[in-house]
């Protein structure tokens, strides 16, 4: 087999990859890709992982044969990449068409799947789709755009480099700042968390003051999830913990409403929840109230708030367009915006980046960066991957051990300014 016909395929977030991949799977290839005429394909994704986990969920079974009789939803995003990999090639397929295969991947996980595709690469042709180009494998060797459904380019397509966002001025005032909060918003004492007697989070101390900008990295399964449902409430194993929230002992009578309206919280499983018809300039205004979409008439306030959001997005003159029109990187910009109308005293961005393109994930890094410089919330930013310009004054780092991961605190050089 020739080496050469491995193939990248960089994508952006208006691609119809979907559409592309079933019309290959389904033995269906452009000119291009003529070589995989009559060949055998299976798809290794996110979206094939999310299936099997709706499975397991249904049925009592995901269809993988895994280690110790655990279930799929118990491994890290890690482990259930290494199953469906062990899944797939039981198949015995003549190529992979890998969909962005190192998303949702701590660093050190990633080499490990890099270095197994690559040793695959002797045996089975890879196609790959790419968003974030510095996750080409080394053993491409044509490449092409994928560009609304169609191949230009081939066979020799170079990413251009990532532009510049189009944000302009700052970003708007609150509505109502709340007053009289802390100077420590979230204070962790000694914290300690395990579930059915597996160790997850060992002795955390960490205290988030006012305006501070942190980034909460760790690598797959190391308890970054659990850390922040402890701080939106979601988590009941906080109570009985040295937890304080916003100046008050978790457990001390703070309903979980209480909590919510201090935090501004946004990640991508969001975006599936606004299902309606919710126009750009209402899904703004839907911060106010955290609601799903808007049901009340808003006040001219709140529409003049939302105006000057638009503005700095550069979408003003698109504001009675359908949410659901927009490109999956700018309903995430968008969410973002939400998140944060209201000037919440802490902001929480749980992978805000995950499954975009280059361009669209510095939007919303260049966002990010301006309600950090340009207001006094509190951000904390998680992440599986280090983005480039992203300006953080203090990193949060879980290392994990036998008995939980464990906390250690470093400050950044990019301060906030």
């Amino acid at each position: 087999m020739q080496k050469t016909v491995h193939t990248a395929i960089y994508t952006d977030n208006r691609s119809k990859k979907k559409q592309f991949a079933n019309q290959l799977l389904k033995g269906n290839p452009p000119e291009e890709l003529q070589f995989l005429k009559g060949l055998k394909g299976v798809l290794f994704s996110n979206t094939r992982i999310a299936e099997l986990l709706e499975e397991e969920a249904l049925h009592e079974r995901s269809g993988l044969q895994l280690p110790g009789q655990r279930k799929l939803a118990s491994f890290s995003s890690g482990e259930r990449k290494k199953a469906l990999l062990k899944h797939i090639l039981a198949a015995d397929p003549d190529y992979l068409l890998l969909d962005n295969p190192f998303d949702n991947l701590d660093k050190d996980f990633r080499e490990v799947l890099k270095k197994d595709l690559l040793a695959l690469s002797d045996k089975k042709i890879l196609i790959q789709f790419i968003s974030r180009a510095a996750d080409t494998l080394s053993c491409m060797k044509q490449s092409c755009f994928l560009d609304n459904g169609l191949l230009v380019g081939f066979p020799d397509y170079r990413p251009a480099k990532t532009a510049a966002s189009a944000l302009s001025g700052t970003i708007p005032p609150p509505l109502q700042p709340l007053e009289n909060l802390p100077e420590i918003l979230v204070s962790f004492k000694d914290v300690n968390l395990s579930y059915h007697g597996r160790p997850i989070l060992k002795e955390i101390n960490w205290k988030i003051r006012q305006g501070e900008f942190w980034e909460l990295r760790g690598a797959n399964g190391s308890g970054k999830t659990s850390l922040i449902t402890m701080i939106t409430g979601e988590n009941p194993k906080a109570y009985g913990q040295q937890i304080d929230l916003f100046g008050r002992p978790k457990g001390s009578g703070e309903s979980i409403w209480e909590i919510k309206e201090k935090i501004g919280y946004f990640t991508p499983a969001v975006t599936d929840r606004f299902r309606g018809n919710h126009s750009l300039e209402n899904m703004l205004i839907s911060g106010f109230m955290d609601s799903i979409g808007l049901y009340i008439k808003p006040s001219d306030l709140q529409l003049q708030l939302a105006a000057k959001w638009l503005k700095l997005l550069g979408w003003y003159p698109r504001r009675h367009e359908s949410f659901r029109s927009l490109s999956e990187g700018e309903k995430r910009l968008l969410l973002c915006a939400r998140a944060m109308v209201k000037h919440p005293p802490l902001l929480i961005l749980d992978e805000p980046t995950a499954g975009l393109d280059d361009t669209a994930a510095a939007w919303v890094t260049d966002l990010v960066n301006k309600m950090a410089v340009q207001s006094k919330s509190a951000i904390v930013f998680v992440s599986h991957r280090i983005e480039p310009g992203l300006s953080g004054q203090y990193i949060f780092e879980l290392i994990p051990s036998p008995e939980g991961s464990l906390g250690r605190q470093i400050r950044s050089n990019k301060l906030k300014s």
